[in-house]
């Protein structure tokens, strides 16, 4: 597995790299400190299977480097690790094609079961509240491990979702247009449309964001009993 570790703090850049190694012994993680090094190396191999981006670098506007990546290596999934938890932040990101957030400020921990998380092709968001996507920013709620933060969504299990809308949802999580999920799925753009519709309303949602976000929070209580 390639990841590539990009953050312009020497300490927190050399324990995440350790951390990944420890945690996927034989991982090989390049570790960069600024935009500009982060732009010179990818244009020259961009073969990563995950990008783990910090939002404020010296030389570059987070967002606006996430935005880049998105565009330019589509295939190439990148996930936020921020010292923000705000859920404006969060919400910018997954809008931005994130896919996941990872707030600094979680304990050794958590934050090593949220790399592990990651690391293994899954989705990780902090709670919060998936009824709005405000306009303005609002407190995040604090991460808890309590079975009530999940009350309202539904399990995988019971999502009840087709062959095809599981394909359509996978490639939605990636940040995936619908001419892109039509062009590699063989079906139509208005067919594809249906499919998400399903898919939002399956988990309970009315957005893309908040459907990476439901599957962020629903992927932490699946995996939440064997961490006790």
């Amino acid at each position: 597995m390639k990841v590539l570790l990009v953050d312009d703090h020497p300490l927190i850049l050399s324990a995440l790299k350790a951390m990944m190694e420890s945690i996927k012994p034989g991982v090989q993680v390049t570790a960069l400190s600024s935009g500009s090094a982060t732009r010179r190396s990818l244009a020259v191999d961009h073969d990563y299977d995950l990008v783990l981006l910090d939002l404020q670098l010296g030389d570059a506007l987070g967002f606006e480097l996430l935005g880049e990546l998105r565009r330019s290596y589509p295939d190439m999934p990148v996930v936020v690790i921020s010292a923000s938890d705000r859920s404006s932040d969060v919400i910018q990101a997954i809008d931005l094609g994130a896919m996941g957030f990872l707030p600094k400020r979680m304990s050794t921990e958590g934050l090593s079961d949220a790399l592990r998380l990651v690391m293994d092709g899954g989705i990780f968001v902090p709670t919060m509240s998936l009824g709005s996507t405000p306009a303005a920013e609002t407190p995040a709620a604090e991460p808890s491990d309590d079975d009530s933060a999940y009350q309202t969504l539904p399990s995988f299990e019971r999502l009840g979702l087709t062959p095809r809308q599981a394909d359509v949802l996978s490639m939605l999580l990636q940040g995936k247009p619908n001419k892109d999920i039509a062009r590699r799925l063989g079906l139509s753009v208005e067919t594809v449309k249906d499919h998400v519709q399903a898919v939002l309303r399956a988990l309970g949602v009315s957005s893309r964001t908040q459907a990476v976000l439901a599957v962020g929070q629903m992927t932490r209580q699946r995996r939440a009993p064997a961490a006790e």
